[in-house]
């Protein structure tokens, strides 16, 4: 094992145990060199490696802490290597969009607050006056965004999140060149919300595999017309 690697796996062994708990300070780079048994140098890079992944957060001039941990804070570099995504990768994200989001909004059609469905309202607002592609599609993620919080499963609202943002691009296209879309999308929409107002939870499943689906549908037909 490279000796960075053994640094990497030392200073996540403390985390794991409890020993180094969520906003913790780590000790003095020399004192916890010591006492792994490691070089300064070792130590630095384990640390530069666990604060790019955001396990770690160096504050300059302040010292080395453990972040939350949380998983939005974790997956921020699942979304990070999402985005280097091509076309045909982006199917891929789609196949599994399609079996997390339809679980995430059934759920939400379990545990979201009658509040927080109410409030759907607004992204679907933006959506049916927005003029601007790229204004529909953030309120069109904003809304898949609410309902995969209101899952109440924060890794799980995190992975379809994650998901959601490298397909950004797709979509815009399926708007330029499939005009139709736009107002199939809408009354998808529609009937999720429909679907989480009555607390339906396969009809809130089965309206979001449909809302996937028909985006998944669309980029394979576009890509094998492409080849």
């Amino acid at each position: 094992m490279a000796l960075t690697d053994e640094a990497i796996e030392r200073i996540k062994a403390m985390i794991v145990s409890g020993e180094l708990k969520p906003g913790d300070r780590l000790p003095k780079e020399v004192d916890l060199a010591e006492r792994l048994g490691l070089s300064r140098n070792s130590l630095r890079e384990a640390v530069r490696a666990l604060s790019l992944i955001r396990v770690l957060d160096v504050r300059q001039g302040d010292g080395t802490y453990v972040t939350s941990l949380q998983p939005e804070v974790l997956l921020d570099t699942v979304a990070f290597v999402l985005d280097f995504h091509r076309n045909d990768s982006v199917l891929h994200l789609l196949e599994v969009r399609r079996i997390l989001e339809p679980a995430a909004t059934a759920m939400a059609a379990q545990y979201m607050s009658d509040e927080d469905i109410k409030a759907l309202a607004g992204p679907l607002e933006v959506m049916e006056a927005a003029t601007d592609p790229d204004a529909m599609i953030a309120a069109d993620l904003e809304f898949h965004r609410r309902i995969a919080a209101g899952s109440g499963n924060r890794v799980l609202a995190s992975l379809v999140d994650s998901l959601s943002m490298p397909t950004k691009r797709a979509r815009l296209w399926r708007r330029k060149t499939q005009p139709e879309a736009a107002e199939r999308t809408r009354e998808q929409h529609l009937a999720i919300h429909q679907a989480l107002t009555v607390r339906d939870v396969e009809a809130a499943r089965s309206w979001a595999a449909v809302h996937v689906a028909g985006v998944e549908d669309w980029l394979r037909l576009a890509l094998a017309s492409d080849n």
